[in-house]
C-alpha cells in the first residue's frame, strides 16, 4: 500500500519470550519454501485461502493448524481488530536475504503487512526507499512495499518475523498516522503499549471472505489506472513520448470500454465472454510496447505494472464460486452462475517433462506418431497462460510454478475446454465421445507437476534430463538467438526473458548469461525431482537424452510400457528410419556443440555436480559418461 513515508514503528509491544515459545514448536517440515524459491526463505503458513496449503491471495482466508496450536499468536493479531489476508511466520537463514524488489499486485494496492520480529539480531537490516532500518525484537512495524525494499540477514542466526497482510480499518490507520515514521534511535518520551499474553484470553479474529471480484467494478479499474498514470516519469525524448501516449490512450480507453460493458452487463455471467476479450485484446497491444515507460515511485515498468495490478485481475473467472455465496446469503437475487467443469474423458495422460532445450521436442515427436494417442500438434502454452490469472505476475503467481492451489473449477472447466477443442490424433481427427489418453509437451510445464497432478490424479509423468554441458550451452544458444523470448517484461528483470521462469529468477539479474541458463538449468530439474518424488513410483519415469538418441526405438518402446501406449506397426516403421530433426532445433546435432561455450560453462558446473550425481542415479546405465 502507498504510504507517505517507508516506515511506521507502531507503538505496541509484543512478549518476546512467549512468541519464540510458539515459533519452536513447529517441526522443520511445516516450514514450506518461499513461493519466489529465495535461497534461505522459508515460511510457516498462518492464514491462507480456505486454510490450505498454500500460498494463494484470491479466496476466503481461515486458520492453518498452525496458527490454531499458537494462542499467543492469535492474541498479537486480535490486538489489531482488523480483518486479515494471507499471514505467515517468515524465516531467513544466517547470511540469506530478499532481493530488492516492490509489490505491485493488485493485492497490494490496498493492503499493508504488518512486520512483528521474533527472532533478529542487529546484523538484520530492512531497506525501504534507500530507508535502512533494524526491527527490533517484539516491535510492530509496517512499511509502504509499493516502494522498492530489500532484506538481508547478516547475523549467524535466524531471522524470524509474524508477518500479516490487512486492509486495516479506521482505528488502525489512525494508529498508524499517529506512530513514528522518522528518527527511529530514538525513543524518548514516545509511549509504547505492551500486549502480554494472556492463558484464557479469547482471541477471535476475522478473516477476509470476499477479496476479488469475477468482474472489477469500473469505479476500482479506475482508481487503479489513474493512479498508476499519476505516477509516470515525465517522457525525456520524442520516442518516450510516443510511448508515453500509446500507453494512456491505451489504459484510459480500457477504462471508458469496460465502463460502457458494465453498463450492459455489470458482473453477470453473460457478459464475462465481452469481459474476457477486451481484457485480452488490452494484454496483446500492451505486450507490443517496449517497456521504457517507467513509474516514479518504483522505477518499474508502467506496462509491466499495468498487467500485475489491473489486467490479471479485472476478470477472475475464479472468484465465480465465492460470487455465488456472497450472493446466496444476499437480500436481493443475483444472477451469477458458474462455468462448469466439462465432463471427465481424460484418462492417464502423459505429460513429457523437461528442462528447454534438454531433447523433449524430438521425444515428443516421436511418441505422437504412436496410435490413439491425442495431442496439441506441439507445446500447449493456452492450456495454462490462457488464463490471466496463472501467467507470471498474477497474484500469488511469480513465476512460471504452479500447484494444486492454482486448481478451482474455472481453471478445470478452461482447461477441458481447451483440450475438447485443440486435441487431435496423429491422422488430424478430432476425439470422439470415448474416454481419450493426451500427449502434452510445454517445457514451462515442468514447473507444473502438482498443477496438473490435481487435474489429473492418473496423470503419467516422462523426466527427460541432459548432460548439463550440452543443455545449458543450448539454452544459452537460444537466448541469444532470441526466438525464444516467453515475456516482454518480468518484474525484478531488465528487458525481455526467454524460455520457462523458475521461481527465484530475479536474483540473477545482472549475471552473465552461464548463470542465467545455469539457474534454469539446475532449479527446473530441482524443482521436478522433488515433485515426482511425492508421486507413486509406478506414476513417473526418468530417461536421459543421451540415451534416446543412443537407441530411439528401445527407449520409445520403454516409454510404450509405462504410459500404455500402443507400439503398433506405424510408430515401429517410423523408428524404423533415422529420427528427423526436431521442429525447434536452433543448429545441426553435434556431441561437441557446448564447447563453443566451454569456458563459460566451466564456471558453472562444479556447483552442480551434486543435482547431476543425484540425476544419474535414477538408471546408472543412462548417465553421460564423465560428469559424475
Amino acid at each position: 500500500m502507498k504510504l507517505p513515508h517507508p516506515f511506521y514503528r507502531l507503538p505496541l509491544r509484543f512478549d518476546v519470550e512467549r512468541l519464540q515459545a510458539e515459533v519452536a514448536q513447529f517441526a522443520e517440515s511445516e516450514w514450506q519454501r518461499h513461493p519466489r524459491g529465495f535461497s534461505g526463505n522459508s515460511a510457516v503458513r498462518l492464514i491462507t485461502v480456505n486454510a490450505g496449503d498454500n500460498d494463494a491471495f484470491a479466496g476466503a482466508m481461515g486458520p492453518t493448524p498452525q496458527l490454531l496450536r499458537s494462542p499467543y499468536i492469535q492474541q498479537a493479531l486480535n490486538r489489531f481488530g482488523v480483518v486479515w489476508s494471507r499471514s505467515r511466520l517468515m524465516r531467513l537463514a544466517p547470511g540469506a536475504g530478499v532481493p530488492e524488489h516492490c509489490d505491485t499486485d493488485y493485492h497490494w494496492f490496498h493492503r499493508v503487512r504488518i512486520h512483528i520480529p521474533v527472532v533478529t539480531g542487529p546484523g538484520v537490516s530492512f531497506t525501504c526507499d534507500g530507508q535502512k532500518v533494524h526491527m527490533a525484537a517484539g516491535e510492530a512495524w509496517v512499511f509502504d512495499n509499493l516502494r522498492t525494499h530489500s532484506v538481508h540477514n547478516g547475523s549467524a542466526r535466524e531471522r524470524i518475523h509474524l508477518v500479516a497482510d490487512t486492509t486495516g480499518n479506521a482505528a488502525f490507520w489512525n494508529m498508524v498516522r499517529a506512530s513514528q515514521h522518522d528518527d527511529f534511535h530514538n525513543d524518548a518520551g514516545w509511549p509504547v503499549t505492551p500486549v502480554p499474553f494472556h492463558a484464557d484470553a479469547d482471541a477471535p479474529l476475522q478473516f477476509e471472505r470476499y477479496n476479488l471480484a469475477v468482474v472489477m467494478p469500473p469505479a476500482e479499474v479506475e482508481q487503479l489506472t489513474d493512479d498508476l498514470l499519476a505516477g509516470l516519469n515525465p517522457p525525456q525524448s520524442t520516442e518516450q513520448q510516443r510511448v508515453f501516449d500509446r500507453f494512456t490512450a491505451l489504459a484510459s480507453g480500457f477504462c471508458q470500454d469496460w465502463r460502457a460493458l458494465w453498463s450492459l452487463y455489470a458482473d453477470n455471467a453473460e457478459g464475462w465472454p465481452h469481459f474476457s476479450r477486451l481484457r485480452d485484446a488490452v494484454l496483446r497491444e500492451q505486450d507490443s510496447l517496449p517497456s521504457t515507460l517507467i513509474c516514479a515511485g518504483n522505477t518499474q515498468p508502467a506496462t509491466d505494472m499495468f498487467r500485475r495490478r489491473v489486467l490479471h485481475y479485472a476478470f477472475h473467472p475464479g472468484s465465480a464460486q465465492s460470487a455465488v455465496k456472497q450472493a446466496q446469503v444476499g437480500s436481493m437475487p443475483v444472477r451469477m452462475t458458474v462455468v462448469p467443469a466439462a465432463p471427465e474423458k481424460f484418462s492417464k495422460p502423459v505429460f513429457i517433462v523437461g528442462v528447454p532445450r534438454s531433447g523433449s521436442t524430438l521425444l515428443f515427436e516421436t511418441l505422437a506418431q504412436a496410435g490413439g494417442l491425442y495431442t496439441f500438434g506441439g507445446e500447449a502454452h493456452e492450456l495454462v497462460e490462457g488464463l490471466p490469472q496463472l501467467r507470471p505476475g498474477a497474484e500469488g503467481v511469480g513465476s512460471n510454478r504452479l500447484t494444486e492451489a492454482h486448481v478451482d473449477d474455472a481453471v478445470r472447466a478452461h482447461v477441458h475446454r481447451e483440450l475438447n477443442a485443440k486435441l487431435r490424433d496423429r491422422d488430424g481427427r478430432m476425439p470422439g465421445a470415448s474416454v481419450v489418453c493426451f500427449l502434452e509437451k510445454t517445457p514451462k510445464n515442468a514447473l507444473r507437476i502438482p498443477f496438473f497432478n490435481a487435474l489429473f490424479p492418473d496423470a503419467r509423468f516422462v523426466f527427460l534430463w541432459r548432460d548439463p554441458r550440452e543443455n545449458i550451452s543450448s539454452i544459452m544458444q537460444a537466448w541469444r538467438a532470441g526466438g525464444w523470448r516467453t515475456y516482454p517484461s518480468l518484474a525484478g528483470w531488465d528487458g525481455p526473458w526467454s524460455m520457462l521462469v523458475p521461481p527465484g529468477y530475479e536474483a540473477l539479474r545482472g549475471q552473465p548469461l552461464e548463470e542465467v541458463a545455469a539457474f534454469q538449468w539446475h532449479r527446473t530439474n530441482e524443482i521436478m525431482l522433488d515433485d515426482l518424488a511425492c508421486l507413486p513410483r509406478q506414476r513417473w519415469m526418468s530417461l536421459s537424452y543421451a540415451a534416446l538418441l543412443a537407441d530411439p526405438a528401445a527407449v520409445t518402446r520403454r516409454i510404450c510400457d509405462f504410459a500404455e501406449l500402443d507400439f503398433d506397426q506405424r510408430l515401429a516403421t517410423y523408428l524404423g528410419r533415422p529420427l528427423p530433426l526436431s521442429a525447434h532445433t536452433l543448429t545441426p546435432p553435434d556431441r561437441e556443440k557446448w564447447r563453443r561455450n566451454e569456458a563459460a560453462i566451466a564456471r558453472v558446473m562444479p556447483r552442480l555436480q551434486p543435482l547431476l550425481a543425484r540425476l544419474a542415479a535414477l538408471d546408472p546405465a543412462q548417465a553421460p559418461g564423465g560428469l559424475v
